[in-house]
């Protein structure tokens, strides 16, 4: 089945998307003419439920926002979806909620739950078995649907790169669409993995994390299609609203920092409020001519 995301890579030997986390970051991203989006459970987590990436977010609660994510915008979302929050009959929901709700792919992991962000210590991963019986119930769950399988295993961390390019080529021959492996720990190993995971594969570019961030060029040429960098919008977020608040608290106002917001005028438009305005527009069937009714009146025959 050719989905979005696969016509997508066609047209291009490498692609940058980034991670959003609600609708308006992902407007933005749309905005700025990224192609595709990714939503973070990292960065969902932050925002939806003001807690770290440590397995507290849920099922409903990552469907919901990729839901609304997804309706706000055209281009393809890709869902991070943690390990399917269960064993392969919960993969087979997760799936089918993800397709309903707009998604045109998603990252599935073989974490033990409750899972970690990738770039944290101590993480574990499920058997190989276990692990193919979800990537084989998401295949199955995602059928001839427009639904892009990224199957992603942390297992660097917890039987070394060689087990997790094993797991890697097992869950692309289940019919994985793409492969992941998280957080190579060095220049080296992320060489290893651009040249011998089964492609189309990731690359995770974390700011500060466990894996060297190269530069698209570099990273097309050691073998990967798919760059994501999952959190530089929220981070930048986070940094524009810490500045602002603190200059306003200082203050008193935001006269020093009104160069470094967005202004009223552009702000409306990235929402749509002039295709609001005009859609609202159509359904205005009141006669400029003839004032309206009084709050409480009846209408009555003379009305008519």
């Amino acid at each position: 089945m050719t989905t979005r995301v696969h016509d997508i890579l066609r047209s291009s030997s490498s692609l940058v998307f980034p991670g959003v986390y609600d609708t308006l970051s992902a407007k933005m991203a749309e905005r700025v003419g990224f192609r595709m989006a990714f939503v973070s459970g990292y960065a969902v987590s932050a925002t939806y439920i003001g807690e770290p990436d440590i397995g507290l977010l849920t099922q409903t609660e990552v469907i919901d926002r990729a839901r609304r994510i997804c309706q706000s915008v055209k281009i393809p979302i890709i869902v991070d979806a943690d390990t399917g929050y269960g064993n392969p009959l919960n993969v087979l929901r997760t799936i089918r909620e993800l397709i309903a709700a707009g998604a045109a792919g998603c990252f599935l992991e073989d974490q033990v739950w409750p899972k970690k962000c990738g770039h944290m210590q101590g993480k574990k991963v499920i058997t190989r078995d276990e692990y193919l019986g979800k990537i084989r119930a998401a295949v199955d769950a995602k059928g001839d649907h427009d639904f892009f399988l990224v199957a992603r295993t942390d297992a660097i961390a917890d039987g070394g790169l060689e087990e997790a390019l094993y797991r890697a080529e097992a869950a692309k021959s289940a019919g994985a669409d793409a492969t992941f492996i998280e957080a190579p720990r060095s220049s080296d190993e992320l060489t290893e993995v651009g040249r011998r995971a089964p492609k189309p594969t990731v690359a995770n570019m974390i700011e500060q994390g466990r894996t060297p961030v190269l530069p698209q060029s570099q990273l097309a040429a050691l073998g990967f299609q798919l760059i994501l960098y999952p959190l530089t919008g929220l981070y930048a977020s986070a940094n524009a609203l810490d500045l602002a608040y603190r200059q306003l608290l200082h203050d008193g106002t935001t006269g020093n920092v009104q160069d470094q917001l967005i202004t009223f005028e552009q702000f409306n438009a990235l929402i749509g409020i002039d295709e609001r305005n005009a859609v609202a527009q159509r359904y205005n069937t009141v006669d400029p001519e003839r004032p309206p009714l009084s709050v409480g009146r009846r209408a009555t025959n003379q009305d008519s």
